[in-house]
């Protein structure tokens, strides 16, 4: 019998798809869907383990090393750069993500940035509850409508952001070289193949692109200086996509004029981040597909990964390394529902 260890619980939909399946062993290492990373909990379970459902807990070579019998990944999310890709498919583990369970509720809430830098939501909320009703100060409000937004990175969030700020009546730039231009232009948009060309166009630039070596601090002093000092950035996608004490110079300084940022190089962050200190940033924790809406589409997502694994037929559309399924028989090796 195959033995999956979940760091966390998930919704209870997704549970009761475990609880149908008695030929699959399960450990929960927490009830909790809310927490830090189990990182120690997880290297003390992972010895025995066939497959694992992991959130912001490292898949990296010392935990891999620990794991002889792993075959399979399971991530609660889209993003693999907490997991040695290259690795897991050195030693033949698929690694499987969400792919289209959070798409929309990411771009809502890219949305949701925009809007409240647009409006300087949370400046007049702060304002209202301290008695002074509208501030007279500070930089002006703004409509999206008109406004010239570049899109970097053109995935199932990009494209769905693209649509939303169409719906907006905004300018829609995409820069992603991962699809050609005739594809951009045909879905209504203009493409934008020099990506730093396309920076002092824009008024506002929204990240959807993953966290690799080529992405890393792809937002840094030099990307920010080309930007309008109109221009908003938002950040939906990675924190290391930003070199963010370059960011918050650019802010205080006038380089630019807002950003909205979901996610931060360090989660949680240090008390002491100076994009803490700035009116300008509208920050949010990380929570870009935490409504409950997303976070069952998420689970159940997760957890079918894990079943379609070890039934022989995981659809390599949720597999960041589908080579590694060729290598794997699942249902031979684990004994599974199709095993001889």
């Amino acid at each position: 019998m195959p033995k999956v260890v979940f760091c966390r619980a998930l919704h209870p939909t997704a549970m009761e798809m475990l609880a149908a399946r008695p030929d699959i062993e399960v450990q929960l290492l927490s009830t909790e869907f809310r927490g830090p990373p189990m990182t120690k909990e997880l290297a003390a379970s992972v010895g025995d383990a066939d497959a694992i459902m992991v959130g912001l807990e490292k898949v990296q070579l010392d935990l891999l090393s620990q794991a002889p019998k792993l075959r399979m990944v399971s991530r609660f999310g889209v993003g693999f750069d907490t997991l040695d890709i290259p690795e897991c498919t050195r030693r033949g583990v698929t690694v499987g993500v969400v792919n289209g369970a959070n798409d929309l509720s990411v771009a809502e809430h890219a949305m949701m940035l925009m809007l409240a830098v647009a409006r300087r939501t949370t400046e007049y909320d702060a304002s209202v509850r301290a008695g002074t009703w509208m501030i007279q100060t500070g930089r002006r409000m703004h409509e999206l409508s008109e406004r010239t937004i570049l899109i970097v990175g053109y995935g199932r969030i990009g494209t769905r952001v693209a649509k939303l700020c169409t719906a907006f009546g905004m300018k829609v730039m995409v820069h992603d070289p991962a699809f050609p231009t005739p594809r951009i232009a045909a879905d209504g948009h203009i493409p934008a193949p020099d990506l730093m060309a396309a920076v002092p166009e824009a008024d506002v630039i929204s990240l959807h692109c993953p966290l690799s070596d080529e992405t890393r601090k792809m937002v840094d002093a030099s990307f920010l200086k080309q930007m309008k000092p109109t221009a908003w950035l938002i950040n939906t996608a990675r924190g290391g996509l930003v070199d963010e004490p370059a960011l918050a110079e650019a802010l205080a300084r006038g380089t630019i004029e807002a950003a909205g940022v979901d996610v931060l190089v360090q989660e949680p962050p240090n008390p002491d981040n100076p994009l803490f200190k700035l009116p300008n940033v509208v920050l949010a924790p990380h929570n870009a597909a935490a409504p409950l809406e997303c976070y069952a589409k998420m689970s159940r997502r997760a957890v079918a990964n894990i079943l379609d694994y070890f039934d022989g037929k995981l659809d390599p559309g949720y597999v960041v390394n589908p080579e590694s399924l060729g290598r794997n028989a699942p249902h031979a090796a684990l004994g599974g529902k199709n095993s001889k």
